[in-house]
């Protein structure tokens, strides 16, 4: 039995930008779905608030792929900041670091049932005060590559080096907010350094963008996609 694999977009993003990515993962014969996730869904969490809206989400499609496929194991995908939400995700500490989380379910113990999961231009750290401390907690409870019985990939995209010029400034800004200094290699938003984490299996891609752009690759680009879907165990252990 194939196991199905759950895509949770980047954040602000809607499920509709990854249509494609899934698209191309059924067709290689993954089982996929998408967080049926709209931009508005995200809203809650601006500011560096609680991700547990995004998290509640992630989890019922989680459930009802699960139910309807009979499967006990799942694999996930996490595109941008979605990468370090599912980390929370696979955790055994409650996630109640914000007031909202107060008499909520926040741990769902998801190592348990995921085989893989790949990160795809997820900022595994940052130095931006807004996203610091959801990433801290997760650094501080979930180090590296935590869980043993968990595959973590780890994809970076080399398109842009950061450069403080007027054509690079945002990306030199993004760089430097990520990982404390512009001057490096990354997909325009996320640098490469801080897309990987130590112990996982780390990949670096040429060319590849964080977000779909005119004629350019990013990764639910279909061969891009089927790059980092040949990580993807092709059944059961």
């Amino acid at each position: 039995m194939t196991i199905p694999t759950v895509i949770l977009p980047g954040y602000l993003a809607g499920a509709k930008p990854y249509q494609e990515m899934a698209l191309t993962l059924q067709e290689m014969g993954f089982p996929a779905v998408t967080v049926p996730l709209r931009r508005r869904d995200w809203l809650p969490t601006v500011g560096g608030r609680s991700m547990l809206p995004i998290l509640q989400k992630l989890d019922q499609t989680v459930q009802q792929v699960m139910a309807e496929t009979g499967s006990d194991r799942i694999n996930l995908v996490g595109h941008s900041a979605g990468g370090w939400v599912s980390r929370i995700y696979l955790g055994e500490i409650p996630y109640d670091v914000h007031a909202v989380s107060a008499g909520q379910t926040c741990l769902w113990k998801a190592w348990t049932f995921v085989d893989t999961l790949i990160t795809l231009g997820t900022p595994h750290v940052s130095q931006e005060r807004w996203t610091k401390r959801n990433l801290d907690f997760v650094k501080n409870n979930y180090p590296d590559a935590f869980y043993e019985s968990v595959r973590y990939v780890c994809v970076a995209g080399k398109a842009s080096y950061g450069e403080r010029t007027i054509q690079n400034w945002f990306t030199h800004s993004s760089y430097q907010l990520t990982c404390g200094r512009g001057n490096c290699w990354g997909d325009g938003i996320t640098p490469v350094e801080s897309a990987h984490l130590a112990g996982a299996e780390n990949i670096t891609l040429e060319n590849v963008w964080h977000s779909p752009r005119p004629q350019q690759l990013w990764y639910g680009t279909p061969e891009v996609v089927r790059t980092w879907a040949a990580y993807l165990p092709g059944n059961i252990r």
